[in-house]
């Protein structure tokens, strides 16, 4: 069924998707069913999508030994280009099973080869078997459906080696998003990180519609870490999918 109607859309083309109820529109969060299908297909097929991951991706710099952990991969765009850069294993969560299925799909030939692994779990879940260290950690578009922003970074920080990156991406998709509103996502992200014990954070822009943000920031040494995490920005940044 599901390949069934990425077929059909695919053939379609993006035109059909306006014509899609809120159901198909509002599955952001976690894609589910046959319209969480249609999503995924819009997700990997929409050009901005594809050049927003693939930037991330470039960002990290990923070496051949590298371990890598996506938060959120979607349909696996990022995933593709990690290996396609030269990582050395690439591991990813999504709490969307569709999301798995065809982020699977996408990467099926990494998978045989064991330079990828995907799990079915969410960001305040992650399995023991993801305790790493990894040397980069990315999120694209998936920190605003997080339930307690900080404390989930923090946790990812500890998962991280000793300077390791960790790049989180936002492209606003409320209603009349500017650049002022990706400024704005840009310094929430920045104070994030810092809240949660990442040092160095700097920003990076993609010049889309409305531009795309990536903060990069560093996993310090744990002795240098203070051991209590500082207040977190009242205001969380909004959920950014699609």
């Amino acid at each position: 069924m599901t390949v069934a109607i990425e077929y059909v859309i695919g053939r379609a083309g993006l035109a059909a998707v306006r014509a899609l109820d809120r159901d198909v529109i509002g599955q952001a969060h976690r894609p589910r069913g046959a319209a969480g299908s249609v999503n995924g297909w819009v997700f990997a097929h929409r050009p901005s999508n594809r050049q927003r991951n693939r930037w991330v991706a470039s960002l990290l710099e990923v070496g051949p030994g590298d371990r890598v952990l996506e938060v959120g991969f979607g349909p696996g765009i990022a995933v593709a280009e990690l290996v396609r850069n030269g990582a050395g294993h690439v591991y990813g969560i999504d709490h969307s099973g569709v999301m798995l299925r065809q982020a699977s799909r996408r990467n099926a030939a990494a998978i045989r080869a064991g330079r990828v692994t995907l799990i079915n779990a969410s960001a305040d879940r992650l399995p023991a078997a993801l305790a790493g260290p990894f040397d980069a950690i990315l999120a694209v578009n998936s920190l605003g459906f997080w339930p307690a922003p900080v404390e989930r970074l923090a946790d990812l920080r500890g998962r991280l080696a000793p300077g390791g990156r960790i790049a989180i991406a936002s492209q606003p998709r409320c209603a009349g998003a500017t650049a002022a509103t990706s400024r704005d996502a840009a310094e929430e992200v920045e104070n994030l990180l810092r809240s949660a014990g990442f040092t160095q954070p700097s920003t990076r822009t993609l010049a889309l519609s409305p531009p795309v943000i990536c903060v990069l920031a560093i996993a310090p040494d744990p002795d240098d870490t203070p051991q209590t995490l500082t207040t977190a920005p009242s205001r969380r940044v909004g959920p950014t999918a699609g």
